[in-house]
């Protein structure tokens, strides 16, 4: 069902964009090849995107909890999308991606409330807008306007045109076949589409994918590995989340993101992604250093600080505005270009990688691709200059995410760090990678224990070995399952040995849930009325009863039909022991030689978890 350019179609479009960016981002850093092979294109368009939807849910949270318990408009949402990804914001794309957001919201905030383009936006002879004049008229859906407080189709038009012109603004020396090309396709496809908001996000997804098919054609290294554009592929995903948003319907697919097997991967090396960076960061003779910092400083300093920058070394991106600035180079000399940021402004959430140390692990073979990274004192996790860590870190350690009291302390007992997840809150990636820099290890293995949390365990996880910790996830889809990996756990052996001991004691436990239905609902079990249980077996509702305790021996009775050894029960706030007691005699009464064990997880949303291993 169509969708107008609102509010609450912008929080859909950072949703979907980051579940299909989750999907598609090991796929995205397998080909990051240009100029250098560093392979994290994927993971930083994630985290940006991660960061600008959080930023958007945060303003939706807000209006709730006021005293009139408003709604935030679309100009409140763009805004807070634009922030959210300019602080956010990683590597050379998703640098660029916060550009390309902040110039749609400085279209789409102030066309929602005047119909005109914002103040400052470049004439048209300078490119903004330049397909303006073409575009066709507005069909019949557009001449009555839009509700109150949406955009229609000709302010997304203007949107994408300004994101792309900033974009190229942004970057010192853009460079065709990349993101900037991609983004500009978008627009251009924009601005020849007829019909509503809908119909025009899905041109300008349309004419994104044909431009990012030819970037193989534009640069020679993207040809030789026989892929398109890491960058430009992750913004033709984002414009899919919109179109789909808009229009209600999936766009069409992207072609597979993999390099071709017939073609040999180019050997990973030192630098960034490849979203308009210049080819001097090439491996032979590329800069050593990138350097990111948020900045406040006016925009006179800016400027200044763009020629400095620019002298020291290449790859530079400056977005922002309004006293608020991110800045990302390449440089040999990384306190030089700490130093610049000084004087311009206030630096800060400095971060500083060396690509040397990718290099060297690139030619060994091993999987964790960006080197150490220096993040300086004013945020946690600080680590000396050159990357070392400030202390002496422990061997291996698990990090957990668990919905539940109990179940953290139960974590905690077993040696592992737990993150609690709260109701309707799932973690951010920042928050894992948080807990990792906590156990100062070297090596991790993370537990997400939800299906939801899988993409953001790996983002998590790409961080870290970008922090020079080894790193792996279990796809745990359940807290029972966690435990069962958590029980082989043995830091003795070898970390893949590990891995895998705890990989095959999570999928050979089965598990379930029982839950309270809200409301009417179909099931794959049937209809449920609000206040019936709801038994899931790996996911899926199996069972609907009145009764939690009767509902709870069904979903046993039906599990345990296959076998099973060892039964474990979460039992969660508020479930009382004779609900324990009785299951357990239920087991022992009807399930021959078959164990059961107890635990309080405290968890607030789930009456009881069940695990059969």
């Amino acid at each position: 069902m169509p969708h107008t350019l609102d509010a609450d179609a912008v929080r859909m479009w950072c949703g979907l964009a980051l579940d299909a960016l989750g999907r598609a981002r090991a796929d995205i850093d397998a080909i990051n090849v240009y100029p250098v092979a560093d392979g994290d294109t994927g993971t930083n368009l994630y985290l940006t995107v991660e960061s600008a939807a959080q930023a958007v849910d945060a303003a939706f949270n807000g209006h709730a909890a006021s005293a009139a318990a408003s709604r935030p408009t679309l100009a409140d949402v763009v805004r807070a999308m634009a922030h959210g990804a300019l602080i956010g914001a990683r590597g050379n794309s998703g640098t660029i991606l916060a550009q390309l957001l902040r110039g749609m919201a400085d279209v789409l905030a102030v066309g929602a409330a005047a119909g005109d383009p914002p103040a400052g936006d470049p004439p048209a002879g300078d490119g903004a807008g330049a397909g303006d004049c073409d575009a066709p008229a507005a069909g019949a859906a557009d001449a009555a306007g839009p509700p109150a407080g949406a955009a229609d189709a000709d302010g997304l038009r203007r949107a994408l045109r300004r994101a792309a012109d900033l974009a190229y603004l942004a970057v010192a020396h853009p460079v065709e076949g990349t993101v900037l090309t991609v983004a500009v396709a978008a627009a251009e496809g924009a601005e020849h589409a007829a019909g509503d908001v809908a119909a025009v996000a899905r041109a300008a997804y349309e004419g994104a994918r044909t431009a990012l098919r030819a970037t193989p054609g534009q640069l020679d290294v993207l040809a030789r590995a026989g892929v398109v554009d890491a960058g430009g592929y992750g913004l033709v995903t984002v414009l899919g989340g919109l179109a789909e948003a808009l229009s209600g319907e999936s766009p069409a697919a992207l072609a597979p993101a993999r390099p071709r097997p017939a073609t040999p991967a180019p050997v990973a090396s030192d630098g960034q992604d490849p979203g308009a960076c210049p080819a001097d960061g090439a491996p032979d003779g590329g800069p050593a250093f990138e350097v990111i910092y948020l900045l406040e400083a006016d925009e006179t300093a800016v400027t200044a600080l763009r020629e400095r920058l620019d002298a020291l070394g290449d790859s530079l991106v400056v977005v922002g505005g309004d006293g608020l600035w991110n800045v990302h180079v390449h440089v040999d000399d990384a306190g030089a270009a700490v130093e610049a940021g000084i004087q311009a402004g206030r630096p800060y959430r400095v971060r500083i990688t060396h690509f040397g140390a990718a290099a060297g692990k690139a030619d060994a073979g091993a999987p964790d691709r960006p080197g150490p990274a220096a993040v300086l004192p004013d945020q946690p996790g600080a680590q000396d200059p050159t990357g070392g860590p400030r202390a002496e870190r422990a061997t291996r350690a698990v990090v957990a995410v668990v919905p539940g009291d109990g179940l953290a302390a139960l974590c905690a007992e077993a040696g592992a760090t737990a993150v609690a997840t709260r109701p309707g809150e799932p973690p951010a990636s920042g928050e894992l990678v948080d807990a990792v820099r906590r156990t100062a290890a070297r090596e991790v293995v993370l537990l997400p224990n939800d299906t939801e949390l899988h993409h953001t365990a790996a983002a998590a996880a790409a961080q870290a070995r970008a922090e020079g910790v080894r790193a792996a996830v279990i796809p745990t889809r359940s807290a029972v399952q966690g435990i069962a990996a958590l029980a082989v756990h043995e830091p003795g052996r070898s970390f893949d040995e590990d891995v895998v001991a705890m990989t095959s004691a999570a999928g050979a436990t089965r598990y379930a849930e029982l839950a309270v239905a809200e409301r009417q609902s179909w099931t794959m079990a049937g209809v449920c009325q609000a206040g019936d249980v709801l038994g899931m077996i790996d996911g899926d509702v199996a069972l609907i009863g009145s009764e939690l305790a009767a509902t709870a021996e069904a979903v046993l009775d039906r599990m345990l039909a296959s076998g099973g050894e060892m039964v474990t029960l979460v039992l969660g706030a508020g479930l009382p022991d004779e609900v324990a007691e009785r299951l357990e005699r239920h087991v022992r009464e009807g399930h021959f030689a078959v164990d059961t064990v107890v635990y309080q997880g405290g968890q607030p949303t789930a009456p009881l978890i069940i695990g059969i291993e």
